[in-house]
C-alpha cells in the first residue's frame, strides 16, 4: 500500500544574519543557536556570504534576512560601510546566497524585534547611532545620526562610540539623555527602545525608555518574513 503523502506545512526556516563592525552573527528561527565570526575593516560582502555559507553548512534554511550597518534600498546597500571592507554597494545578496533574501539596516532589524505596538522609536548606541521608528505597524527606516546637534557635532559624534571615548562615561550619559529628550519632543513616540553595544554603560535610563537586547536583531530578522509583522512604508 502506498504511504500517504506528507502535508507541506509551508513554514519558513529563516537564517538571520547580523552584520557588525567586529563580528557577523547568525541564527535560524528553528535551532536558535548563535554562531559568529570576526568581521573588521577588510570584510567584503562577497567574503561575508562565503563565510556565512561555510559557518552554516550543516544547517538547513530557505529564507535569509540580513541586517546591514548602513542605508539600504530595495534589499541592497546604498553606500559602502565605514567600518568594513569594500564591495557592499549594490551587492545582490539573494543571488549570492541563492535563496530569497531581505536586507535592511541593522537598526531596523533590531527595532522590528523590539516592537510591542504603538509608536516606538529605536536608537542603537553602538559604534555609531542607529535609528528607526515603527508607527502603528508601519516601519520607517531613519538616518538621523548625521544631523547637526551642537557645536559643530552631529548626534552620532556625541552619543556614538567616539563621543563616549572623547567625553567620558558621565558626560556621555548626559548627552544620551539630552538626545533622547530632543527626539521624544520632535517625534512624539509612545516609548523609546535603546539598543546597541553601549547600552550597558547607561546606568539610569531616561524617561519613557527601556533597554533593548542585541538578540532582538535575530527576532527582527525572523519577523521580516512574517506576514503579520510591521510593514515598511512604501516609497512614493
Amino acid at each position: 500500500m502506498r504511504k500517504p503523502a506528507r502535508k507541506r506545512t509551508g513554514q519558513k526556516t529563516i537564517l538571520a544574519v547580523d552584520v557588525g563592525g567586529t563580528h557577523v552573527k547568525v541564527m535560524t528561527n528553528k535551532g536558535h543557536t548563535r554562531r559568529e565570526f570576526a568581521s573588521g575593516p577588510h570584510l567584503s560582502a562577497k567574503e561575508m556570504v562565503k563565510q556565512v555559507k561555510a559557518l552554516t553548512q550543516d544547517w538547513s534554511y530557505n529564507y535569509i534576512s540580513v541586517g546591514y550597518p548602513g542605508p539600504v534600498v530595495h534589499d541592497r546597500p546604498l553606500a559602502e560601510p565605514y567600518n568594513l571592507g569594500h564591495g557592499w554597494l549594490g551587492f545582490d545578496f539573494a543571488k549570492a546566497f541563492g535563496r530569497p533574501t531581505k536586507v535592511v539596516n541593522d537598526a531596523v532589524m533590531q527595532a522590528l524585534g523590539s516592537y510591542q505596538g504603538g509608536r516606538m522609536l529605536f536608537l542603537g548606541l553602538g559604534t555609531g547611532l542607529g535609528s528607526a521608528m515603527i508607527v502603528d505597524g508601519i516601519l520607517e527606516p531613519m538616518e538621523i545620526a548625521h544631523l547637526p546637534y551642537r557645536k559643530g557635532e552631529t548626534y552620532e559624534d556625541c552619543v556614538g562610540a567616539k563621543g563616549l571615548e572623547r567625553h567620558g562615561k558621565k558626560k556621555w550619559r548626559r548627552r544620551v539623555a539630552d538626545v533622547v529628550k530632543h527626539f521624544i519632543a520632535a517625534l512624539e513616540p509612545d516609548y523609546v527602545v535603546l539598543g546597541g553595544g553601549n547600552v550597558d554603560k547607561l546606568g539610569r535610563l531616561p524617561p519613557k525608555t527601556r533597554l533593548g537586547d542585541n538578540a532582538n536583531a535575530f527576532k527582527g530578522g525572523f519577523r521580516l518574513w512574517d506576514t503579520h509583522a510591521p510593514k515598511k512604508r512604501r516609497k512614493r
